[in-house]
């Protein structure tokens, strides 16, 4: 049974870095060949598609949060970890981890809400 779990506050300062970690289980991270990946759902919205990371470590990220967006991994703990730099209140949403890529995946996690707000 493959479990992911998303961990990292849930509140976060305007202009200030969101860092999450999905901590997997059940399956490892470098013998996957589809990719792993961070989701997020604002309130009232659909999901949207962040990034992924490979099981080579390969980073790929969503063209329109490249910018603030970095993925990567610490194989040792078979997690991967989710910054989103200069956050807004338009950041706040509900974060998951995905086995997969784009908003397609077998396995996802439970989720995190994270608030921005001072």
């Amino acid at each position: 049974q493959v479990q992911l779990r998303e961990s990292g506050p849930g509140l976060v300062k305007p202009s200030q870095t969101l860092s999450l970690t999905c901590t997997v289980s059940g399956d490892s991270i470098t013998s996957n060949y589809v990719g792993w990946s961070w989701i997020r759902q604002p309130p009232g919205q659909g999901p949207e598609w962040m990034g992924a990371i490979n099981n080579d470590g390969t980073t790929y990220y969503s063209p329109s949060l490249k910018s603030r967006t970095s993925i990567s991994r610490d194989t040792s703990k078979n997690q991967f970890t989710l910054q989103l730099r200069s956050v807004t209140p338009a950041d706040t949403a509900t974060y998951y981890c995905t086995r997969g890529r784009g908003t397609s995946y077998d396995y996802r996690g439970q989720g995190t809400m994270v608030t921005v707000s001072s």
